[in-house]
């Protein structure tokens, strides 16, 4: 018993060892194989995705702007009937009658005293009129309101400073209202502001829907004729 056990314990030594032996082997013939860095997280990281190499589409270059178009299609328009007039207390009243076609230009700005953007431009309306008058336009700017609220009209006009709008032709009945729009080209329920440019000879040169802005002020020294 004791010979054979020792035989027995020789033999597994022997094969312990060659089993160690192969481990190695395969160990060392493993990294021989494999690239350098080959199973490390952080290379994987570092590496670069092929989404990245992927070509993005240009960014589409946005062409300026042109220049504004100041006056619109101009309508087919007739001289309109005048309509009456309201001025706050002390105001001077407005003439009977509004000049079209007496080798004036007349500036009409249809207006409303609940129109916000009617109210902020007023003031550089009238610093235009002076302004075109001392540059040699002979030019009338006309004020017609189409206030439903003839106390709201009031009310503003008597708000208004000395050298403000303290009096407006006034559109107070639907009927009117319409036939005037129509005649000066515009819609019978518009959008306001509305600016209608007669010229001297009384045909309608400039129609604008919407508020005027600082920059138009050149095109309409152009469309009046200033003089300097």
């Amino acid at each position: 018993m004791d010979r054979l056990e020792r035989r027995v314990t020789m033999v597994a030594s022997g094969l312990a060892a060659c089993a160690c032996v192969l481990v190695a082997a395969c160990d060392e013939r493993s990294n021989a194989s494999a690239p350098a860095g080959e199973g490390d997280r952080s290379n994987a990281v570092l590496a670069p995705s092929s989404a990245a190499s992927v070509t993005r589409p240009a960014t589409p270059v946005r062409k300026p702007a042109g220049p504004r178009k100041l006056c619109q299609s101009t309508p087919i328009a007739k001289t309109p009937k005048t309509p009456p007039s309201i001025a706050a207390p002390g105001a001077p009243a407005l003439p009977t009658n509004i000049a079209f076609g007496v080798g004036r230009t007349t500036w009409v700005n249809v207006w409303a005293a609940w129109c916000e953007p009617c109210k902020k431009e007023m003031p550089m309306l009238l610093a235009w009129q002076d302004k075109l008058r001392q540059s040699g336009a002979a030019i009338d700017l006309v004020f017609v309101s189409i206030d439903d609220d003839d106390r709201q009209l009031r009310h503003f006009l008597e708000q208004q400073p000395a050298s403000g709008v303290r009096a407006t032709y006034f559109l107070a009945e639907e009927s009117p209202r319409k036939d005037f729009l129509t005649a000066i080209g515009a819609k019978a329920s518009p959008e306001l502001p509305i600016h209608a440019i007669f010229a001297p000879s009384g045909q309608l040169g400039c129609f604008i829907q919407g508020a005027v802005e600082e920059s138009d002020y050149p095109a309409i020294a152009a469309l009046v004729g200033t003089k300097r």
